[in-house]
């Protein structure tokens, strides 16, 4: 029984990380049915019909915008464990609790209020660095959410093709996850059920 289960769990495991091949809907999603994301059990998965009549351009821009969101959620999601665990950087006013109340906390001092200016522009920045620059005609992205820019590769270009769907399936997962991790986290805060273990520093 206990190998029955192992198999089963292993079977699932590995077709986590393959297209879920599913019932046709209409001409315009079968073109999306084997994208990237389209996985077991839900297979392309699209409740508000938002790409009944999408062309590919658009699947692509909401694809785009997926994946922004889900790194974004990985660095709020870190962030925001980090900072209830207790840990704070140097410096850091001891008295700005964690979680959402920290906004308020920074906006109520000049120190905190300078913070949040030097938050403001990293914000800027890496949303001018986290996107296809448009004076580098000479370059064009692989996929959605493909920042290179034709100056940044890390080895990529050196992963086989089987590995690249791994890893770009892996990040578009952990995006998700990521997204409902944050937002569990804020509808538990601003409930006053928190979720997230007890700060030792009493924050």
């Amino acid at each position: 029984m206990m190998k029955s289960i192992l198999v089963a769990a292993a079977v699932a495991g590995a077709s986590a990380f393959a297209p879920a091949q599913v019932g046709k809907t209409s001409t315009s999603l079968n073109a999306f049915e084997n994208e990237i994301g389209a996985m077991v059990p839900l297979g392309f998965f699209d409740p508000l019909g938002l790409l009944k009549d999408a062309d590919q351009a658009e699947f692509d821009r909401l694809r785009e915008v997926e994946i922004k969101h889900g790194r974004i959620s990985m660095l709020a999601t870190v962030g925001y464990l980090t900072t209830a665990s207790g840990y704070r950087f140097p410096d850091f006013p001891a008295d700005v609790p964690a979680g959402l109340g920290a906004w308020k906390a920074l906006a109520s001092t000049s120190d905190g209020q300078n913070i949040l200016g030097q938050m403001a522009i990293f914000f800027a920045l890496a949303e001018a660095a986290n996107r296809n620059v448009d004076w580098n005609d000479g370059w064009e992205p692989e996929f959605p959410g493909d920042y290179r820019n034709g100056s940044l590769d890390w080895g990529w270009d050196r992963f086989d093709d089987a590995t690249k769907i791994k890893k770009r399936t892996i990040e578009l997962n952990q995006g998700r996850a990521a997204m409902m991790g944050i937002l569990g986290l804020m509808v538990h805060e601003m409930m006053g059920v928190s979720i997230i273990f007890p700060n030792p520093s009493g924050l």
